[in-house]
């Protein structure tokens, strides 16, 4: 990235012109979306009633109500992940010097950032294919069914968990292990209280 540009930003001790990165944040929202449209999925066709159960507890559980979760979840998880990817992209762009040293998967810090950007490409194209796939079912293949899901869409969701796993190690280290935009980390080798900066 242009020197001059990187001045302007006017980059705090994470190397961001923010306080706290937003990549990791909009990470965890993309995974808890993912994860909980796939798991709602499972429920439903696990879910053996196709009628309101626990009305004693006034909760209308339906079959169609967990693919209901699971859809808009699925829904959510495409959208969000457009933003993930595009903010890890800037903020890849914003890395400074990195240390020379090994990841625990023996690889360096460019390494590593080359995998986890092109991990997250990998992974938005995947969402957004289960997410198309997922729409295909509920509303044109499926409609007429009480199952909406496919076996073999939840065995790929099952398959995309694990390539999050990994994908998502990746980028814990690059954070833990090399130190990229790690605000906490950071403030701590200078020798300052973290919790009082970041207030």
């Amino acid at each position: 990235m242009n020197p001059e540009l990187i001045n302007q930003l006017q980059l705090g001790v994470n190397g961001l012109p923010y306080k706290i990165p937003m990549h990791p944040n909009l990470v965890h929202l993309t995974l808890g979306l993912f994860i909980i449209g796939i798991a709602f999925d499972i429920v439903g066709v696990l879910f053996p009633f196709d009628k309101v159960v626990f009305k004693f507890l006034a909760i209308p559980a339906t079959r169609a109500n967990f693919f209901d979760v699971g859809w808009y979840n699925m829904l959510g998880a495409a959208i969000v992940t457009f933003f993930t990817v595009a903010f890890g992209f800037y903020e890849i762009m914003l890395v400074g010097s990195t240390p020379d040293i090994k990841s625990a998967w023996g690889l360096g810090a460019m390494e590593t950032m080359l995998w986890h950007g092109v991990g997250g490409v990998i992974l938005l194209a995947a969402i957004v294919g289960m997410t198309i796939w997922r729409g295909f079912q509920r509303y044109v293949w499926r409609n007429d069914t009480s199952r909406q899901v496919q076996w073999r869409y939840l065995l790929v969701g099952l398959i995309i968990f694990f390539v999050m796993y990994l994908h998502g190690t990746l980028g814990a280290q690059l954070a833990a292990e090399f130190g990229v935009h790690n605000t906490a980390g950071n403030l701590l080798r200078m020798g300052q209280d973290p919790n009082v900066l970041l207030k």
